[in-house]
Parts: structure tokens; sequence; C-alpha cells
């Protein structure tokens, strides 16, 4: 993988319910096979919404590590709270787990870098989705990548998680660790801001 692309990655088995709990289990009794289970899994998604975030793919697998050690460490107490054959263990989603550390890291890494402005994006009328034509910019030309990459952090994880991974509203709030109403109102913020930047380049809803 070379610095500042996007990997090409393959689709993660799809765990089976309780099988997230079985993991942390193991995990917690420091199996390493479990963490190289976990990342086989899930680092091709967290890499995939660390890059989009922060536009470096060295920083992305950075991100990552970081994310899987904090897993292992806090796999203990995660096992704990949800027992293998408990009933609170067929709601553990270990990739929603990592999914929301991968993003509260890479925000955190973006205003501790400057490398975005601060500015709130004022609320305005939402009149029309986010053009699809933007996904399709960003496989012609990066046009698209370009603008994500200039919004405000929690904006562009907004869109990240929405439109890049396709996590319903109420997946993306929970990785945010947000409300579903604040976080549609930050995606709304996000959208209209992107359509604004879109407008000034010379592009067309």
């Amino acid at each position: 993988m070379t610095a500042g692309s996007e990997p090409s990655l393959r689709a993660p088995r799809v765990a089976g319910p309780g099988d997230d709990a079985a993991l942390a289990a193991r995990l917690a009794a420091r199996d390493p096979a479990a963490l190289r289970d976990i990342i086989s899994r899930h680092a091709g998604a967290l890499h995939r919404t660390a890059f989009r975030m922060t536009g470096d793919a060295h920083e992305a697998e950075d991100i990552v590590q970081e994310a899987c050690l904090r897993l292992w460490d806090q796999a203990p107490a995660i096992a704990a709270r949800h027992p293998s054959g408990s009933q609170a263990a067929g709601t553990l989603r270990l990739g929603g787990w990592l999914q929301r550390v991968v993003t509260n890291l890479a925000i955190d890494r973006l205003r501790r870098s400057r490398r975005l402005s601060d500015g709130e994006v004022p609320d305005r009328e939402d009149e029309a989705p986010l053009a699809d034509a933007l996904i399709e910019a960003d496989e012609r030309d990066g046009l698209a990548r370009r603008l994500v990459l200039a919004l405000p952090e929690r904006q562009r994880a907004a869109i990240v998680l929405t439109y890049y991974e396709e996590l319903s509203n109420a997946e993306a709030a929970e990785a945010m660790e947000m409300n579903i109403k604040a976080f549609e109102s930050l995606l709304h913020r996000a959208r209209a801001a992107l359509r604004q930047a879109f407008a000034a380049q010379g592009g067309t809803r």
C-alpha cells in the first residue's frame, strides 16, 4: 500500500449472534489469535474511515493500530459486560465499538494538528440530498475527497460514516456518541457546507 492512496479492501466476514462476545472473551484471556481475527474482520473498514477523515494513509494506519490496542486493553471489561451465552452477548458489536474509537481518534488528531477550521457552518435549508455527483466526482478527479477533507472534523465524520461507509443515521450517531437528532442536525450542516463548497468550485447539484 502506498502513502496517500486508499487501500483495496476485502469485505469482512459477517459475525453471528454472540460471536463478538466469544471473541471478547478470548481477547480478555489474552489470546493473540483473537486479536488477529478482529483485525482481519474490521481493519479494512476502519482504515477506510480513518483515511477518509485524515487524508493520510500512514496516520490512518496509526489510528487503527491504536484503536486495536485500546480494544486489547479494555477487553476484560468488555467481556465482563457481555459474557458469552448471556442475553447481553448478542448485543456486542466489536466493529461498532472500534468504529467509534477510530472516529474519535481521528477527530482528536485533526483538532490537535489544527488542520481544519473550528468554525461551524450555520444551518440552512436542505434543498436536496447530497448530490451523488459528488461521490462520482471522487472517482473521476478527487474533487469530492478534497471538499470532504476541507470540512470541520465532526462534519467530515458525519459525511464519511454516512456516505462512504454507508452506515445508517442511527449507526453513525452511535459511532460519534451522539443522539440521533443531534447527528441529523450535524449531517444537515455538513451536506449544506459540502454543496456550498461544490458550488464555489463551479459544480452543479
